[in-house]
This record gives C-alpha cells, structure tokens and sequence, in this order.
C-alpha cells in the first residue's frame, strides 16, 4: 500500500498568500532534479529569501521537475540565473503537462549571453494562463558552446 497525504484545500489558500502571492511549492509539490551540488541544494531554489540557489554537481543539461499534489492553476513564472564567472550561452525550456507522465507543453525556450563583464543576472517573468498543471519542467542546457557548465538557478517562483 502506498500513502501520501495531500495539502487540503485551505492550505493550498494559506500557501498562495504567501510572500506576494508565491505558491509555496515545498508545501505543495514534490521536486525532482537530475543533479544536486550538496552545497547548494534544490530547495535554495524556492526559498523566498535571496540565497545562493541550487547548483547541479556535474556539468552539462540538467532537469528540474516540479509535480504539484494536486492539480494547480499557474498563473506567473519567474525565473532568476546568476552567473558572474564563466562567459558562456545559456538555453533553457519550460515546459508543463496536465497530467503525470504525460505530453509535456512547451511554454519557452530561451537563450542568454552571460558575462563576467556586463551581464551576470537573468530574470525572466511570464503571465500564463495554465490550468490543471500536475507537472512544471524546467530543462537548462548550461552553456551551449561545450558541455564543461555546471547548471545554477538562483531562483524559481510560481502563482
């Protein structure tokens, strides 16, 4: 017999009113990564206070999966990478699906030049209107010139 205990629907409303209305996922999702440096674990991702993120142990294209309990509404993704020692370009690809295991949507596929010199952040911020949304999938592809990156995200949120 397998068991998991589900938020109920009153904490779902307590978690979404949390810090602007940034769902708390560690309260309502389980997160699977491909790749996790112990010192810069994949919860630091989601913390509402600034840290150092998460950052995969080995180099090359990294996954990180958000499946929520229950089916949820997304309406917002904000996403946020540093990198202020390596030049190198940067790919990654949101992706969601509605159901466990099955076709995943892509939501956007995006490049960035990042350089020690000038451009060391990246905030991306989209308005979706994505219902029912069981699995967030967010694919990064470190530097697309050689596969010697290590993956970082500085922050991931969601509403």
């Amino acid at each position: 017999m397998r068991k998991r205990i589900v938020p109920s629907p009153t904490l779902m409303e307590r978690s979404r009113d949390s810090e602007q209305g940034w769902l708390d996922l560690q309260e309502i999702a389980t997160v699977e990564v491909t790749s996790e440096d112990p010192s810069f674990p994949i919860e630091a991702a989601f913390n509402f206070e600034s840290g150092p993120g998460w950052r995969a142990a080995e180099a090359g294209e990294q996954q990180i999966r958000i499946i929520f309990d229950q089916p949820t509404p997304i309406r917002r993704i904000q996403l946020h990478f540093v990198e202020t020692t390596v030049e190198r370009t940067q790919e990654f690809t949101l992706r969601w699906s509605s159901v466990r295991g099955g076709p995943m949507k892509e939501i956007v596929r995006q490049q960035w030049n990042f350089s020690p010199t000038g451009s060391t952040h990246e905030v991306e911020d989209y308005h979706v209107a994505l219902e029912e949304v069981s699995v967030l999938e967010l694919v990064i592809k470190p530097d697309l010139s050689c596969e010697k990156a290590a993956a970082g995200l500085a922050m991931w949120r969601v509403t």
